[in-house]
């Protein structure tokens, strides 16, 4: 039952019919199976496994940058004031008509060797109005009162005024500056 070059092949209670292909006729192509395991289809599923992760990885715990340290406001005279002119690690302070502010942020301009170095640790407010960094302009006699800016012209309580909103805007009030004499100096 099988005729040349054909045979029956018997599996399972299955037939099955091979045929051959005679001499000379071209061999039909025969389905070429596409594999997925490519190496582009590796690279992207590489990149996709990475990429997974990365977004549900644990991540590390954000920890915030701490702050400046708590300063209580104080009183403060021109004598106690004094210490705080930036030099050996203190801060830098210094007072613009009896408020004390706290410019250790501007280190580089009012602590040690900066332009405005003469008004660390003292009552800057003559120098500023006047807009004269000299030492002249500070008070000589620290026990004595407080300058009280009764000379300065309209022009120059301007320029004082300028500042004081900059310094307002820019930096932490610490305190207030009384004289020696004053009550309030004891807390001082």
């Amino acid at each position: 039952m099988s005729s040349p070059g054909n045979a029956i092949l018997h599996y399972n209670n299955t037939s099955i019919k091979l045929t051959s292909i005679p001499p000379g006729e071209a061999v039909p192509q025969t389905a070429e199976v596409m594999s997925i395991a490519t190496p582009i289809n590796l690279i992207l599923l590489s990149l996709f496994v990475v990429l997974v992760y990365l977004q549900l990885r644990p991540k590390a715990p954000v920890s915030l940058p701490k702050g400046p340290p708590p300063v209580v406001f104080r009183t403060f005279t021109p004598t106690t004031l004094l210490p705080f002119n930036g030099e050996n690690d203190a801060p830098v302070y210094l007072a613009v008509r009896g408020r004390v502010f706290d410019v250790t942020p501007g280190k580089n301009f009012y602590g040690p060797g900066g332009p405005y170095e003469n008004f660390a640790g003292r009552d800057a407010s003559r120098g500023l109005a006047c807009q004269s960094f000299d030492e002249e302009m500070l008070t000589k006699d620290l026990k004595g009162p407080l300058d009280d800016l009764k000379d300065l012209d309209n022009e120059q309580l301007e320029n004082l005024q300028s500042w004081e909103e900059r310094f307002s805007e820019k930096y932490l009030v610490v305190g207030k500056l009384v004289a020696e004499g004053d009550p309030e100096a004891k807390n001082a």
